[in-house]
């Protein structure tokens, strides 16, 4: 699990499949109210306040982002107008009210730490006839997408990407917001096409 402060009142959560493993979790287990998935909350509140200094007593608005074969992305945020009349009432009890929403994603989008990265990845996708994504930068990271229309029926893909980079825990949606889009189709093509083909 990661934790990530995005401002006052808000945070972001990343966790794998395996943490909600750890915890007897499936994907699935997250679209019901379950006990397991209150501790869950609950648990991740815990380790935000104790890591960031978060604190989350009171209403909280809960975002959950499936991506898929990666993992999960959480965005927890505070509402700050119930906090305020919380102390006011001077609760001796702490509670978490929590609005959840899923969403799911099917696309595949990566991080990777240098463009070499992306390069050598072209060399093993091209050769396999994947030859699609979208490729940004942000914050001196190179990002892939892979649409999920784009995705090809690649049971190694995941396992190839995993060896070249790691999964986003930006959202798409921040990346093609705030980064820059460097090629917006047949990416994998293009940079082999460029920097590898002789």
């Amino acid at each position: 699990m990661r934790l990530e402060r995005l401002n006052y009142n808000k945070i972001k959560i990343f966790l794998t499949f395996d943490d909600l493993m750890e915890r007897g979790l499936t994907k699935e287990d997250l679209r019901h109210d379950s006990i397991k998935v209150h501790q869950l909350f609950r648990d991740m509140i815990e380790e935000a306040s104790e890591e960031l200094g978060f604190e989350a007593n009171g209403a909280i608005a809960v975002e959950v982002y499936s991506l898929q074969a990666q993992g999960m992305v959480v965005i927890v945020t505070k509402d700050v107008e119930s906090q305020e009349l919380d102390e006011d009432a001077d609760f001796s009890d702490d509670y978490i009210e929590m609005q959840v929403t899923l969403d799911e994603s099917d696309d595949l989008f990566y991080e990777f730490s240098s463009f070499e990265d992306v390069i050598q990845l072209s060399s093993r996708l091209f050769p396999l006839n994947i030859l699609s994504g979208k490729l940004y930068s942000y914050n001196e990271h190179f990002y892939l997408l892979f649409e999920e229309e784009d995705i090809p029926n690649s049971e190694n893909l995941i396992a190839i990407l995993a060896e070249f980079g790691n999964s986003a825990t930006l959202t798409k949606y921040r990346v093609h917001e705030y980064g820059k889009l460097l090629m917006s189709e047949q990416s994998i093509e293009k940079i082999f096409h460029y920097f590898m083909k002789e």
